[in-house]
C-alpha cells in the first residue's frame, strides 16, 4: 500500500475519532497505534512506551508545570483589580478609552500567566461588568476582550511556545524572547482599530468621563508596580541570561506567592486549588504530547513527512505560499481541536517541510502561535469563547459575531511577520 494511501487511511480515521468525541490523546495514541501496528508492521508497544516516556522526561518541559502554576496563583489573586485600577485613569481622554483597558490589561497579565483562557477570564470578570455598567458597547467590549486573551499565547512566558520548543526542538527561551515584539505590535494594532472604531461610532461610546487628575494617575500606577515587578523577574532574567526558562518560572511561582501574601488572597485553600489545577493542566498537556509523540513515530516509520516534504517540493511552491496553505490548514483544525493539540499534532510532523522550504523554525514558531491564536476564537471549539461565555452569560454565536473584526486583525499581523521577519528574529540574533 502506498505511503499516500496510509496517509489518507490515517487521516480519515482521526477525523471520526475526534467527530466521535474521544479525547485528542486517545485519539492520537490510537493512530499511531493503527499506523505502527498494521500498516508498519513493526512491534507497536515497544515503540508505543519509549515514546511516551521520551516525550515527557525531558528537562526542557519543566517550566511548564510551574509557569501554569504562577498563573493559576495569580488567577486567584486581586491582580486583575490592581491592573483595571492601574490603567483606567490614564485612558479616559483617548479615542476608545475604557475599551483599551481589555487590550493593555490582557497584555499585562499575559506576562505573568502565558495562558490565553486565564488572561481571558481574569481580566473579564471585572472588565466586562465595570464597562457594561458605564455604558459601553457590550459587542466591542466582549470582541476586544476575546481576543485580546489571545496575547496570552503570545506575549511570554507562554505555554504554547513551552509545547512547541519542545515538540519542534527550538530554544524556549529564544521563543520568549522572539514573542515579545510581534506581542507588542498585536497590542498596537488592536489598540489602533479601538481607536478607529470609536471615532466613527460615537453613537456607541458613553458620554466622556471626567479626567483624572496627576495625583489620581500616580495612585494607581502605584498599584501596577507589583505587576510591573513580577513581569521584571520573569521575562527580565531570561533577557538578560541571568537564569534559564526554568528557573525563571521558579522564580515566577515564587513572586506569585509573596505577590498573593502582600495583596491578602493567599489562604491554604488557595495554595491548594492554583496546585490541583497546575497539576490537572499539565497531565492535560502531558497526555496529549504522549499521543503526538507515538503518532509522530508512526508517521516516520511510514515515511509520511519524507512524503509530505516530496510532494511539496513537486508542487514548487514558493515559501510563502506554503504559508498561506499552513495557515489556512491551521485555522480549519482550530474549528475541530484546541491549540496545544494543534502544536503536538504538526509540529514534528510539519518541521521537515518547513525547514525544506528555507523557513526559519524559530520564525515558524511565532508564525504558528498567532495561527493557534486563531484557533482559540475560532467557533465551534474556540476555547476563548466557551471563557467569554462563562463569563457574560452570552451565546457563542454572538461572541464569534464581535470577533470577526479582530480575527482579521490577527491575519493582519501575520501578513506583516511574513513581510518583515526581522519582528520575530531581530531580539533573539541581538541576544544569543
Amino acid at each position: 500500500m502506498s505511503t499516500t494511501l496510509i496517509a489518507v487511511i490515517l487521516a480519515i480515521l482521526l477525523v471520526v475519532l475526534l467527530g466521535s468525541g474521544l479525547w485528542v490523546a486517545v485519539s492520537l495514541l490510537t493512530l499511531g497505534y493503527v499506523g505502527l501496528q498494521y500498516f508498519a508492521g513493526v512491534s507497536s508497544m515497544h515503540i508505543l512506551g519509549n515514546a511516551a516516556w521520551s516525550s515527557v522526561s525531558g528537562w526542557s518541559l519543566t517550566p511548564l508545570p510551574l509557569f501554569i502554576w504562577m498563573g493559576e496563583i495569580l488567577f486567584h489573586s486581586r491582580l486583575s483589580e490592581d491592573i483595571f485600577s492601574g490603567i483606567e485613569p490614564w485612558l479616559r481622554r483617548i479615542p476608545g478609552r475604557l475599551l483599551h483597558v481589555n487590550v493593555f490589561g490582557s497584555g499585562l497579565f499575559a506576562a505573568v500567566s502565558g495562558s490565553s483562557a486565564a488572561t481571558c477570564a481574569t481580566i473579564g470578570r471585572i472588565s466586562c461588568p465595570e464597562l457594561g455598567k458605564r455604558g459601553y458597547d457590550e459587542g466591542m467590549t466582549i470582541g476586544s476582550l476575546t481576543a485580546s486573551g489571545t496575547l496570552g499565547l503570545l506575549i511570554p512566558p507562554s505555554i504554547t511556545m513551552i509545547v512547541y520548543g519542545v515538540s519542534a526542538q527550538v530554544s524556549i527561551a529564544k521563543l520568549f524572547i522572539a514573542g515579545i515584539l510581534p506581542g507588542l505590535v498585536l497590542l498596537l494594532i488592536f489598540t489602533s482599530f479601538i481607536m478607529i472604531w470609536s471615532l466613527f461610532n460615537r453613537d456607541r461610546m458613553p458620554e466622556p468621563e471626567a479626567p483624572s487628575d496627576l495625583l489620581e494617575k500616580l495612585r494607581g500606577s502605584a498599584r501596577l508596580l507589583s505587576v510591573v515587578g513580577l513581569i521584571l523577574l520573569v521575562i527580565g532574567s531570561i533577557y538578560v541570561g541571568v537564569a534559564t526558562p526554568t528557573e525563571a518560572s521558579a522564580f515566577g511561582v515564587a513572586g506569585a506567592i509573596l505577590l498573593s501574601a502582600f495583596t491578602g488572597t493567599m489562604s491554604w485553600s488557595v495554595l491548594m486549588s492554583s496546585m490541583r489545577e497546575a497539576v490537572r493542566t499539565t497531565c492535560m498537556i502531558g497526555f496529549i504530547l504522549i499521543g503526538a509523540s507515538v503518532f509522530t513515530d508512526a508517521a516516520a516509520y511510514l515515511g509520511i513527512p519524507r512524503q509530505l516534504v516530496g510532494t511539496i517540493t513537486a508542487l514548487g511552491l514558493t515559501p510563502y505560499t506554503l504559508l498561506i496553505v499552513l495557515m489556512g490548514l491551521f485555522v480549519v483544525m482550530g474549528c475541530f481541536i484546541d491549540g496545544i493539540s494543534i502544536v503536538v499534532l504538526t509540529a514534528a510532523i510539519l518541521m521537515p517541510m518547513v525547514k525544506t522550504a528555507g523557513i526559519d523554525p524559530l520564525w515558524f514558531g511565532i508564525y504558528l502561535v498567532i495561527a493557534i491564536e486563531m484557533a482559540q476564537i475560532t467557533p465551534p471549539v474556540g476555547f476563548n469563547l466557551f471563557v467569554m461565555q462563562s463569563v457574560t452569560g452570552r451565546d457563542t454565536l454572538y461572541i464569534a459575531k464581535s470577533i470577526i473584526p479582530f480575527f482579521c486583525l490577527l491575519l493582519l499581523e501575520a501578513a506583516l511577520l511574513i513581510i518583515f521577519p526581522g519582528l520575530v528574529t531581530w531580539l533573539p540574533s541581538t541576544m544569543f
